[in-house]
C-alpha cells in the first residue's frame, strides 16, 4: 500500500505563487516543500507466508559483536521493505538502536540484493525481490556498545544481554504477531543462557521454540559464565548471572523472599498471564544497568551486593516487584493509545500515569507484603517520594498528564533542573495518585472496599491468557465506578491536569500516616546516599552534592538556587575548611535559627566563586509519622495477603 502524507494543497507546483498575504521580502526566493510518498506497507492484521530462520553468533563478547544471518521465506518476485524494531514496549518511545547495525548485506540465490533506505524512516531497507526467490537472506552485525557514553553495554567477557530486537529485521507489511520466527543463538562455550522461551540446548547452541515476532520481542536472554537459577513456584524461575559467583550466594531465607513476591503478586491479581515466567537478574558493574517488562520475563540489572549486602538495606529490592507488576500492567492490560501492530507504528503515551503509575505503586506494595523489603524501609521510601514531589515546583506550570510525553520528548538524556522542567513523573507521583485512590476507596466505602479490589477486577480477568487486553480512562474509571460508586472520572481529570501546589500526598494521612520532617535520616535515605555516593540536601537547602563535591541537583527557586548554585558547579570549601560531605551538614545544622548563611566555595571550570547559602532551617530529613492509635489503610495495604 502507498500512502501520500501530504495535504493536497502542498502537491502544488514549486513554482505556484504565495498565497494572498503572504510576508516575503521583494527578490527573495521562497520554495514550496517537495511532496514525499510514504513507501512503506501499512501492518495487516494477515500471517506473513513462512517462518524466518534467524541465526545469531554471541560468540564475540570481548568486542561486543553480534553476528546475525537471517533467512527470510519470500512468495513472489516483488517490491518489500524490512524493518528495524524502532519503537520498543516498555521504552515508551522510537529508542531502537538502528545506529549500531552495520555490514548489511542481502542476498537470494547466492546472488547480492541491492538494498535504499528509507529516506523520512531510516529504520526501513527496501528491497527487489528478484524472480524465483524462494528466500532473502540478510546479514548484519549489530555493533554493541563499548563505552557506556555510546549507550548501553549489553556484551561483557562474562556476561550478554540479548534483546532480539537488536539483532533482527521483520517484513513489513504484517502486525508483528502475524510473523513466525525461529531463532537460534551460539554462546561462548561454557556459558548457559535463561530466558522465557524454551531452546533445544547442544553444546553452546541454544535453539528457540518457534514462535511469533512479538513475542520473540518480548523475551530477552540473559547468558553467562556463572549463573544459578532457583524455581521459586512450578511456574516462576529467577535466573542470576554475575561477574564473580560469589555474588549468586543467596541464603534460602533471601530465595523465600523472591517465592513470597511471587506468591503475594498471585493474591493480589487474582490471575496469572504468563505460562512460565522469568526473573533476569544481572548482579554486575560492567554490563549496563537495566529494568524493564516483559510479559514473560524481566530484565533487571543491579550492582554487586545483591544477596551479599542484604542487610546494608533495601538497595535495589524494589526493582523486581516493579517489573514482575508489569506482566499484568502494562503487558497484559495496556492503554489502547500505547498498543500498535508493530514496532513502527507510533505509541501514545497518554495512560502511562496507569502502566507506570500504578505498577510503580504496587512494586511498593508487593515488596512489603512480600518481606523482601521490610515495611518500616517501604514507609521511609514512601517518605521520601512524598517529599520529593512535594518540594518541586514544576507543577505549577506542567501536568502530570503532560510529564506522559517525557520519554518521546527526552529519551531519557539527564535534565539539569528536573525540579522545573520535570521528567517522567507519572512514576512516582501517579504512586502517590494511587494511594489517594486507595484511600478514598476505603473512606467511602466505609473500609469495605479498597484498591485490591480494583486490582482483581482489572487485572484479574482471563486467568492464563498472554495477549493483551486494552483499556482507555474510561474503562479506568468505570471498574472504580463498578466497586464504589463516585465521580472517578472527574477526579482523575483534575488529578492529572491540576496545577496544585505540593503533591497530591492526602492519600496517605487518609490512610493513617503524615509526611514530617526530621534531623535524623532514615536508614534507606542514608543506605541510599551511600549508594549514589551523594549527601542529598534536597530538603536542607534545596540540592544534592556528591562526595567529591560535585553538585548533582539543585530545586529551582530553593535557597540553594537563590545563591546561584547550578549542576556541575564543585564545591571546593565550607565555611574556608575544605569540603567534605560531613563537613557541609554539621554546616548546614550549626546555622539552623541564626541569620549567618554558610559561605561555599564554589569551582566551575576555571573559575572560583564564593556562595552565600542562606538557609536556617538545618537538616531536615522525610519520615511518615502514624496518625492516631491501630490499624490504618496503610498498615492494611502492606499486609501480606
Amino acid at each position: 500500500m502507498i500512502r501520500r502524507i501530504l495535504a493536497a494543497t502542498l502537491l502544488c507546483s514549486t513554482s505556484a505563487p504565495l498565497p494572498v498575504g503572504a510576508q516575503v521580502p521583494a527578490g527573495n526566493s521562497a520554495p514550496q516543500p517537495v511532496p514525499f510518498v510514504d513507501a512503506i506497507p501499512a501492518p495487516r492484521d494477515v500471517r506473513y507466508p513462512g517462518t524466518i530462520r534467524l541465526d545469531v553468533d554471541a560468540t564475540d563478547t570481548q568486542r561486543g559483536i553480534l553476528r546475525v544471518v537471517e533467512t527470510i521465506p519470500v512468495a513472489k518476485a516483488e517490491r518489500m521493505t524490512l524493518l528495524f524494531p524502532k519503537w520498543l514496549p516498555g521504552a515508551h518511545s522510537p529508542r531502537g538502536e538502528i545506529d549500531k547495525l552495520a555490514g548489511l548485506v542481502i542476498t537470494a540465490g547466492g546472488k547480492r540484493i541491492d538494498w535504499t533506505r528509507d529516506p523520512v524512516d531510516v529504520t526501513a531497507f527496501h528491497i527487489q525481490v528478484p524472480a524465483g526467490a524462494k528466500a532473502v537472506e540478510a546479514r548484519f552485525q549489530f555493533v554493541s556498545a563499548t563505552k557506556a557514553d555510546q549507550g548501553r553495554i549489553v556484551m561483557t567477557p562474562t556476561m550478554i544481554s540479548l534483546q532480539p530486537n537488536s539483532v533482527s529485521l521483520y517484513p513489513a507489511g504484517h502486525f508483528t504477531r502475524q510473523i513466525p520466527v525461529q531463532m537460534t543463538v551460539r554462546y561462548p562455550d561454557g556459558w548457559t543462557a535463561s530466558g522465557a522461551l524454551a531452546a533445544k540446548v547442544t553444546g553452546a547452541t541454544y535453539a528457540y521454540e518457534t514462535t511469533n515476532y512479538e513475542v520473540l520481542v518480548d523475551s530477552p536472554i540473559l547468558a553467562g559464565k556463572y549463573g544459578k537459577v532457583w524455581d521459586l513456584t512450578p511456574r516462576v524461575r529467577l535466573a542470576a548471572y554475575a561477574d564473580d559467583p560469589a555474588e549468586l550466594a543467596a541464603t534460602p531465607a533471601q530465595v523465600d523472599a523472591h517465592r513470597r513476591l511471587v506468591e503475594q503478586s498471585a493474591k493480589t491479581f487474582g490471575a496469572q498471564h504468563y505460562d512460565r515466567y522469568t526473573f533476569l537478574l544481572s548482579i554486575t558493574d560492567q554490563l549496563g544497568g537495566i529494568g524493564l517488562e516483559h510479559h514473560r520475563s524481566s530484565e533487571n540489572g543491579v550492582t554487586p551486593g545483591y544477596f551479599t549486602k542484604w542487610n546494608d538495606g533495601p538497595g535495589r529490592r524494589n526493582l523486581l516487584p516493579h517489573e514482575f507488576a508489569h506482566s499484568w500492567d502494562g503487558k497484559f492490560r495496556r492503554g489502547a493509545d500505547s498498543w500498535t501492530p508493530d514496532y513502527r507504528t507510533p505509541m501514545r503515551n497518554s495512560l502511562l500515569w496507569v502502566y507506570e503509575g500504578q505498577t510503580q505503586f504496587w512494586g511498593y506494595v508487593l515488596q512489603a507484603r512480600s518481606g523482601l523489603v521490610s515495611k518500616q524501609d517501604t514507609l521511609d521510601q514512601y517518605a521520601a517520594i512524598m517529599a520529593l514531589y512535594d518540594s518541586q515546583p514544576a507543577r505549577a506550570w506542567r501536568d502530570l498528564l503532560d510529564t506522559t510525553n517525557d520519554p518521546i520528548i527526552s529519551q531519557r538524556r539527564p535534565k539539569g533542573w528536573t525540579s522545573w522542567q520535570r521528567s517522567e513523573d507519572y512514576y512516582n507521583e501517579g504512586l502517590l495518585v494511587w494511594m489517594d485512590v486507595d484511600s478514598l476507596l476505603r473512606e467511602k466505602s466505609g473500609g469495605t472496599k479498597s484498591i485490591d479490589d480494583f486490582a482483581r477486577a482489572f487485572f484479574g480477568i482471563r486467568d492464563g491468557d498472554w495477549g493483551e487486553v486494552t483499556y482507555t480512562l474510561d474503562d479506568v474509571a468505570g471498574t472504580l465506578n463498578a466497586i464504589q460508586p463516585y465521580d472517578w472520572k472527574g477526579y482523575l481529570d483534575r488529578r492529572l491536569t491540576e496545577h496544585a501546589k505540593g503533591a497530591p500526598i492526602d492519600g496517605f494521612a487518609r490512610n493513617g500516616y503524615r509526611l514530617v520532617y526530621t534531623d535524623m535520616a532514615a536508614p534507606s535515605f542514608k543506605a541510599n546516599e551511600a549508594t549514589r555516593k551523594i549527601a542529598d540536601l534536597t530538603f536542607s537547602g534545596g540540592f544534592v552534592v556528591g562526595t567529591t563535591g560535585e553538585v548533582s541537583g539543585v530545586t529551582w527557586d530553593s535557597p540553594a538556587f537563590a545563591a546561584g548554585m547550578t549542576v556541575g558547579d564543585t564545591i571546593q570549601a565550607v565555611n574556608g575548611d575544605a569540603f567534605t560531605p560531613d563537613r557541609l551538614k554539621t554546616a548546614i545544622a550549626a546555622a539552623k535559627g541564626t541569620k549567618e548563611p554558610v559561605q561555599l566555595t564554589v569551582k566551575d571550570g576555571d573559575r572560583f566563586r564564593t556562595v552565600a547559602l542562606d538557609y536556617h532551617g538545618g537538616l531536615r530529613y522525610p519520615r511518615l509519622e502514624k496518625i492516631g492509635t491501630g490499624e490504618g489503610g496503610l498498615d492494611r495495604l502492606l499486609a501480606p495477603r
